[in-house]
């Protein structure tokens, strides 16, 4: 089949690296001048395990399957990573309870690495630490995102594929068998193909809208949680990733480390109504009280803001935390046609797992 990809992120370029490997034509589309200059630019880089997400979703699914592809992948091509491990800790009775369920969850994913430590045995891993008890996840790593970007366009491109950029879609339209896609940009253009994957993150629902024929109420509504990061001044305290118990919308303001070695603190969840990314300097308050609870020894003045990213929920404040959303032939009847929606944290790390997964729904 010759076949579009709408959006060249993370999982994008991996859908479409795996549906070149099959021995489609492939066409990436991406509305600006790169590749992952959206939400896979703007994440905390980490190779996440699996022990968040309910038994049985695609969250929790893609998770564990993708990571274990994902070390295979960074370790067969020389992408930049490191299994560094990561405590997520408690600090009282109500963390605590939050974090055995946690613990009890990962088991229940199969999530390799597990174990249920004491607050001494954390602080003999990590002296700097202060807490009642944590979880110890030796699966979790980090990994350079650009450098796995490229790696997966050069095996997207080695198999035939290519990338349009500064190329927006504008319309999908079905066309006898297959379908049409207007592009605008500088040079506007229309594409015929046999089959659309539609993977805009951030762009998915005006995709979606654009779809002729995609019946408007599936789709879902788009909720925007931006995350701040502020980097911190001097060495670093921590040797892993240092996470508290979740908090409404996200995984609590972690402690994550770059493979340089470099300590940056992030996200918390700030619900916005459009997309921007200016840090607000003021939000340090926040993170100083949220962090010293965990690692009371942050000096003073050491915060200062870094960079933020928007994930793209289709859940919003006080309520469940949706799945991924993965909408093919088999669930809206349009052949040839798979949207993406809701693809959040950890959208990353289950990448490889998503896009093996978008190719069995256009094969079936």
């Amino acid at each position: 089949m010759d076949i579009l990809v709408i959006g060249a992120g993370v999982v994008g370029l991996a859908v479409a690296r795996v549906l070149a490997l099959c021995g489609h034509g492939v066409i990436v589309v991406e509305a600006t001048g790169g590749i992952g200059n959206g939400i896979s630019s703007r994440n905390s880089e980490v190779i996440h395990a699996g022990m968040y997400y309910p038994s049985g979703s695609l969250r929790a699914r893609h998770c564990v399957a993708g990571r274990r592809m994902l070390y295979d992948f960074c370790e067969s091509h020389g992408v930049p990573h490191a299994r560094c491990g990561k405590l997520i800790v408690a600090t009282n009775d109500l963390e605590q309870a939050k974090i055995e369920g946690i613990y009890e969850q990962g088991l229940a994913n199969g999530v390799e690495g597990l174990s249920f430590l004491t607050g001494e045995e954390a602080r003999r891993l990590e002296p700097n630490l202060a807490c009642t008890g944590a979880v110890l996840s030796q699966e979790t790593g980090i990994v350079d995102s650009h450098a796995l970007m490229l790696a997966l366009q050069g095996d997207l491109e080695d198999a035939g594929g290519v990338i349009a950029f500064n190329t927006p879609v504008e319309r999908v339209a079905r066309s006898g068998a297959g379908w049409i896609a207007q592009a605008g940009g500088a040079e506007p253009m229309e594409l015929a193909v046999d089959a659309v994957i539609n993977t805009a993150g951030l762009g998915a629902q005006a995709v979606a809208r654009a779809t002729e024929g995609y019946p408007e109420d599936r789709v879902p509504p788009l909720v925007l949680a931006k995350g701040n990061y502020f980097g911190c001044l001097g060495r670093p305290a921590f040797s892993r990733l240092i996470y508290p118990a979740p908090v409404d919308g996200g995984l609590g303001t972690h402690v994550t480390l770059d493979l340089a070695g470099r300590m940056r603190f992030g996200p918390d969840v700030e619900w916005i109504e459009r997309e921007e990314y200016e840090v607000d300097p003021h939000r340090a308050e926040s993170f100083y009280a949220s962090i010293r609870r965990y690692w009371p020894g942050l000096p003073d003045g050491a915060l200062v803001p870094d960079y933020s990213g928007i994930r793209p929920k289709l859940s919003g404040p006080g309520e469940k935390a949706a799945d991924f959303m993965i909408d093919g032939p088999a669930q809206h009847g349009l052949p040839g046609l798979v949207h993406l929606f809701g693809i959040e944290s950890p959208g990353l790390t289950s990448s490889l797992s998503i896009a093996e997964d978008v190719a069995e729904r256009l094969s079936a």
